[in-house]
């Protein structure tokens, strides 16, 4: 196989055709022919020079000398324990890679087997993993990924110019997965920080780090898409760039030479590369780690909703239009967003004047808000759109969700039906309004064709018909007699603690 410079200019392999469509010595659909030299009709005509819009590939060696002092390789170690073994680990499929290339095998990789194995008495630190961080001030601080120190005992940061430091881990947050670690030394080349808001698709991107241990490797490619939605808190960056294990940590790079991201996840099936890598902003890793340097931790805003995707079909039975917003399935009991009134089935439409266009984006303004702040949320209720005042409170650890305990109170016979729809109806009974925290609504006790092609079973309960609040059948019966039999109906109901919209479509 041949293999041939990747910057190597068009210019060079350009045909003698191309040369004369070029220059405009060859006119193509003349009156000469098809394909044929200037007729005389055209011979006086000034010939104007085509300029060819040809670019190279870049060339990313003076951005390597400019970050490459910058990034830094990361081992951890873990204290031995005599009665603990680990089985096999990723450190195996490394040593096989350099056994098969007769790579020399990185310090710090050593085979995952018992601890007896390792050569360490109890209490000594073994080899424990790699990673990749980069300089964020001359005075030693280093920003890596949380999943990088994540359970190690002691951090072995090692510079470009081979020197080693112990490191002292200031701070982590797993939720972002931001790190900063802090060595004692100075006069180190700091990263200059880019501007995420600038990065653009199929911008090219640079990243250096140490995959399998391999220290100093870059690798280049294009970012993909922005804003992937795979965590709560991060809109990541999706690129084609080449990252492997022991890249983790590591800077994304734009071609002036800033930090645009932290490589972080990969998607992959078989643990390696895949053309699929994410990097998360550096604007959100820049925000985490402030906080993380003035108070060793991260504090988040929360106002206890849970929220869900607004529908393209609801959107437009609801009259709300466009699918935006994040629709509230449900209100923690005394939480902000339960005294500043929202309810089941409002959709937030704005956080502190800010457009929600995905549910994913208010978790992420709530959680940037600073706990005890008075904030201000646009919400969708029932056709129209109110202002709620709501004061933020600070994000506790995450707790295993809870769920609604089926209601033991014996079911009342249906006292009701809405045919055309599919529904059996009963009222609730005073238990049930007190459990399910309602004033009012009717229980489904069978739900048939257009009601269950909508989703709708038995025990849910409609709290609002057609962006109408019901307090019992009488109200449904009168909602759905004021609408036309033929179109879609928008149902809000509870099921359990949650709430949630379904369309049904009455049968014709």
């Amino acid at each position: 196989m041949t293999l041939r410079p990747l910057n190597r200019s068009l210019r060079s392999v350009r045909s003698p055709l191309m040369a004369l469509l070029c220059t405009g010595a060859l006119v193509v659909g003349g009156s000469a022919g098809w394909m044929g030299l200037p007729t005389a009709a055209h011979a006086q005509a000034p010939v104007v020079p085509v300029a060819p819009s040809v670019r190279g590939l870049p060339d990313f060696t003076d951005l390597v000398d400019v970050v490459g002092p910058s990034v830094v390789n990361i081992r951890t170690l873990e204290r031995a324990n005599a009665n603990a073994e680990a089985g096999p680990g990723a450190d195996e499929q490394m040593l096989e890679f350099f056994r098969r290339f007769g790579i020399p095998v990185p310090p710090g990789l050593t085979p995952r087997g018992p601890r007896a194995e390792r050569g360490g008495p109890p209490g000594e630190a073994q080899p424990r993993g790699v990673g990749s961080g980069f300089v964020l001030s001359a005075d030693g601080l280093i920003m890596t990924n949380a999943h990088v120190v994540d359970g190690a005992d002691e951090l072995i940061v090692t510079l470009p110019d081979k020197r080693e430091f112990k490191a002292r881990l200031v701070g982590a947050d797993k939720r972002t997965d931001v790190a900063v670690v802090k060595i004692e030394a100075t006069g180190l080349t700091a990263v200059k920080i880019g501007d995420v808001n600038r990065l653009r698709v199929g911008e090219w991107v640079m990243a250096i780090g140490s995959p399998f241990g391999l220290e100093n490797t870059v690798t280049a490619g294009i970012v993909s898409a922005k804003k992937r939605d795979t965590g709560d808190f991060l809109p990541f960056i999706q690129t084609d760039v080449a990252i492997n294990p022991g890249n983790s940590g590591g800077p994304l790079i734009n071609m002036r030479g800033e930090v645009v991201g932290i490589n972080s996840q990969i998607y992959s099936r078989s643990g390696g590369f895949q053309g699929i890598s994410f990097a998360i902003p550096i604007d959100e890793a820049v925000r985490v780690s402030d906080q993380i340097r003035t108070t060793g931790r991260v504090t988040r805003g929360r106002i206890g909703v849970q929220i869900d995707q607004v529908s393209k079909e609801v959107a437009e039975s609801i009259g709300l239009g466009q699918p935006k917003g994040a629709l509230v399935r449900g209100v923690e009991p005394n939480s902000p967003a339960a005294k500043a009134g929202v309810e089941p089935g409002d959709i937030i439409l704005k956080f502190d004047g800010k457009e929600i266009d995905r549910s994913v984006d208010l978790p992420r303004l709530v959680g940037n808000t600073q706990p005890g702040n008075k904030s201000t949320m646009t919400v969708f209720r029932r056709g129209s759109q109110r202002d709620l005042a709501v004061t933020v409170a600070e994000l506790e650890p995450e707790q295993p969700q809870r769920r609604a305990a089926a209601p033991d109170t014996p079911k009342p016979p249906a006292a009701g039906a809405a045919p055309a729809l599919g529904l059996n109806l009963a009222e609730l009974t005073a238990a049930e309004k007190t459990e399910l925290n309602v004033k009012g609504g009717v229980r489904v006790t069978s739900a048939e064709g257009p009601a269950a092609r909508a989703g709708l079973r038995e025990g849910d309960v409609i709290v609002a018909v057609a962006n109408v609040e019901v307090a019992n059948i009488k109200d449904v019966e009168a909602a759905l007699s004021r609408l036309d039999k033929s179109r879609p109906v928008n149902v809000l109901f509870r099921r359990g603690e949650w709430a949630q919209y379904a369309v049904i479509r009455p049968v014709r």
